[in-house]
């Protein structure tokens, strides 16, 4: 049975008896546009950003509509995806009202070069794009999949380790730029005794750094040594969790893929709660998530392609295609590893850099079939069970 993907609703549209709302969100104003049985115009109200008085206005409408004529037996709330996260879209689920996370890039909008935009503009877009969904049109336009609190919460670990690695990377950076401006060279920041040599690092003119400059290295590797702390905290605390309790929620998945050599408990653990515990409809579904599927441009007898739709998931993206570049290393013996040499054997290097792109979207597809059907990618090595 293949999965729902979320572009179409499976729910027959009685249109006659549907209350339909769309929320424009803003920091501080919402502008809430309905669609009521009963009443003859489609009202256009704008709120503060408050929850109650959203579902104040919706239970107004209701009545006003029974008082009306109309029949309501059923209430359905849409927004777009955006910084407010899912946590609207859980409260109104808990009060008994249906609510849908559009994604924004499935939207159509004019392709005129100035077009008008507004607020009133985007909600009547919003409305024709979330009737088009109820009806069942097909790819009319795409729900993104509300996750529970739980699932949402997973995702924070793996998340701060990979902000905390790029505030390491950035710190390191200003202190080598820094050192550069005086002439020094080859000092490592990240070594274990980086902060007692610091104090010897001499100028290539003679003497030490200057007091202000290096009161300011030492304010950045205070820095560093916490950011360090942080990220060791976070990855003692996630292997605390898994030997604390392996059989429950995901942690089954990652276990199974840090069997493969070559992936480790971080990847795992980055893959499991981006995407593989996402419930995919199919391979396809699962490639076009990653962003690692084409964007052909077909007019006529033209027909190029643009390169990587780059729509999904950058941090899945980004972590398959170093993925890939140590699959190669680990998994020599591998069918992907053999597939991807058989086409690269005598290519330049550009060549390469474009084919590991395939080999990644082939090895998420890989990845995903081992942790829903069972089935291990062929030639892949893997670690004992512990």
């Amino acid at each position: 049975m293949q999965r729902n993907d979320l572009s179409r609703s499976l729910v027959a549209f009685e249109q006659d008896s549907t209350l339909v709302a769309v929320v424009e969100l803003s920091l501080n104003k919402w502008l809430v546009k309905g669609l009521v049985p009963g009443v003859s115009k489609q009202p256009l109200r704008k709120l503060d950003a408050d929850a109650e008085a959203l579902l104040a206005l919706i239970n107004r409408w209701r009545k006003e509509g029974i008082k009306g004529g109309g029949t309501i037996k059923r209430m359905v709330v849409a927004f777009e995806a955006g910084r407010d996260g899912f946590w609207l879209a859980r409260w109104l689920q808990e009060r008994g009202i249906e609510a849908y996370v559009i994604h924004p890039n499935s939207i159509p909008v004019s392709r005129e070069h100035r077009r008008p935009k507004s607020d009133r503009l985007d909600t009547e877009l919003l409305m024709r794009a979330v009737l088009g969904w109820l009806r069942g049109e097909r790819k009319h336009c795409q729900m993104v999949a509300i996750p529970t609190l739980a699932e949402e919460d997973a995702r924070r670990p793996t998340r701060e380790h990979e902000t905390l690695g790029k505030e390491r990377t950035r710190i390191v950076c200003r202190m080598k730029a820094i050192l550069a401006r005086h002439g020094v060279c080859g000092f490592n920041p990240k070594r274990k005794y980086a902060a007692e040599r610091l104090e010897k690092v001499c100028c290539p003119e003679g003497g030490s750094l200057p007091p202000n400059t290096l009161a300011e290295l030492r304010r950045e590797m205070a820095f560093l040594r916490l950011v360090a702390d942080q990220i060791k905290e976070i990855e003692k605390t996630r292997e605390q969790r898994l030997r604390r309790a392996p059989q429950q929620g995901t942690h089954p998945m990652v276990l199974l893929l840090a069997r493969i050599m070559g992936i480790g408990i971080e990847t795992a653990d980055m893959l499991v709660h981006e995407v593989l515990s996402r419930n995919l409809r199919d391979d396809r579904a699962v490639g076009r998530y990653a962003g690692m599927t084409g964007s052909p441009d077909e007019s006529g007898s033209k027909r190029r392609e643009k390169g990587l739709a780059r729509a999904g998931n950058a941090r899945v993206r980004r972590g398959m295609i170093q993925l890939a570049w140590r699959w190669l290393r680990f998994q020599k013996d591998s069918a992907l590893a053999m597939w991807f040499e058989k086409r690269t054997v005598s290519a330049r290097g550009d060549i390469r850099k474009t084919m590991i792109v395939a080999l990644a979207r082939k090895l998420l597809i890989a990845l995903w079939r081992l942790v829903t059907t069972g089935e291990v990618p062929a030639g892949a090595k893997l670690r004992a069970a512990a």
